[in-house]
């Protein structure tokens, strides 16, 4: 059977862990060629290496995306070696949550950096590419897919700044989606409640301080996710998956 994705190109951001991770191995395993992004080369070659022993096409690009012109070298590095680009999958972010008065302008500022810019960087940069491929393409679409948060539907106390560049990735995905849609260029937002990823690592007590607003829950397993990815990119033209909510079942 011929695979749904095969003889496109996705690029995928946050590649060497977590939700991006587990994206680009499903979109490998759906037929498309992927493009490996993150700061962490070993991670990402551990990843190629397996997608090539797959049978899969994967090119690694190692880069910091708060870098406007990082973030359009990959995207041209991408067309330059696999000649097109099919989707985009936004999927690097940091989580520093904690008291706003206690909680460093550092990790704001990266936060900010991460999960907006970086974000808004790739995203002009494949503009062109993926309306050029939506034209060309014989399943006449391209897919953005943007990994929001539950983070970007509802407030919650010390996690202001995380909020703030979610809800503004949850806004600005639709307002594109608007933009775009009838040019066949799909985009998408999936906002995940608690997954197993390394955002949990990147500050102290960050597992304590979700288990007392929430309790103990069943995370998410960050494969779930990809499977949503997955769902929206394979879906035929006519079917646009604007916005997906997945939540572990014990998380209020």
């Amino acid at each position: 059977m011929t695979e749904k994705l095969e003889g496109t190109v996705a690029l995928v951001t946050g590649a060497s862990s977590g939700i991006g991770r587990e994206a680009a191995r499903r979109l490998a395993g759906e037929g498309a060629a992927v493009v490996l992004v993150a700061r962490r080369t070993g991670q990402l070659e551990e990843l190629a290496t397996e997608v090539r022993r797959a049978g899969g096409t994967a090119v690694v690009v190692t880069a910091d995306l708060v870098d406007a012109d990082a973030a359009a070298a990959a995207v041209d590095r991408a067309v330059a070696e696999l000649g097109r680009l099919d989707t985009l999958v936004n999927a690097a972010g940091v989580m520093l949550n904690g008291p706003s008065d206690e909680s460093p302008l550092e990790g704001w500022d990266r936060m900010v950096d991460v999960n907006l810019r970086g974000l808004m960087y790739m995203t002009r940069a494949a503009l062109p590419h993926l309306l050029a491929a939506a034209r060309t393409s014989a399943r006449s679409v391209a897919d953005v897919v943007n990994i929001s948060s539950v983070a970007g539907r509802f407030a919650a106390p010390t996690v202001a700044l995380y909020n703030a560049t979610k809800f503004a990735v949850t806004g600005a995905t639709e307002a594109w989606r608007q933009e775009y849609t009838t040019r066949n260029l799909r985009f998408s937002v999936i906002e995940p409640g608690r997954t197993e990823s390394e955002l949990f690592d990147q500050k102290d007590n960050s597992d304590r301080d979700f288990t007392a607003a929430f309790g103990q829950v069943e995370a998410l397993h960050a494969q779930d996710v990809a499977d949503a990815i997955g769902y929206v990119v394979t879906s035929p033209r006519r079917v646009a998956i604007n916005e997906i909510v997945i939540r572990p079942t014990d998380q209020p």
